[in-house]
């Protein structure tokens, strides 16, 4: 079941402009637009008290009801703190519980992945994002 956020363009861009709204965020560059008749594109940056940044890319199918793929960098300054994407990698058997989903971390950021159950393809995952960066900002 997916999201009534996900059902539309205009639905999904004003979730986008609501939980974009909170105190933490000081800006954001995040556009919302329809490259098809169902299907849309969401991306840009939100800038955090802290200096904590968000880069996000999502593609999203209305008709389906879908973010059919994303990716989500996490930084503060230039140092990117880990980022989040689908790219499967089926032989990694620790990754399995949440399949494709997975984060990359420290260290050794690029090849070490671990489990994400906070990514969804039926749910929007930017209230998660945006709790796990309040709580490294503290």
């Amino acid at each position: 079941m997916s999201a009534p956020a996900l059902k539309s363009l205009a639905a999904y861009s004003r979730f986008v402009a609501e939980i974009l709204s909170r105190p933490s965020v000081t800006r954001s560059t995040v556009a919302v637009w329809s490259d098809g008749p169902w299907t849309g594109i969401v991306e840009g940056e939100v800038f955090f008290v802290q200096g904590t940044r968000l880069r996000l890319r999502e593609e999203l199918d209305f008709e389906a009801g879908l973010i059919t793929a994303y990716g989500y960098e996490v930084y503060r300054g230039n140092e990117r703190l880990f980022w989040y994407d689908d790219f499967p990698h089926p032989n990694d058997p620790t990754l399995a519980s949440t399949f494709p989903h997975h984060k990359h971390v420290q260290p050794d950021i690029r090849n070490h992945r671990i489990p994400a159950p906070g990514m969804s393809f039926t749910l929007p995952n930017l209230p998660h994002l945006i709790q796990e960066i309040e709580a490294i900002n503290g």
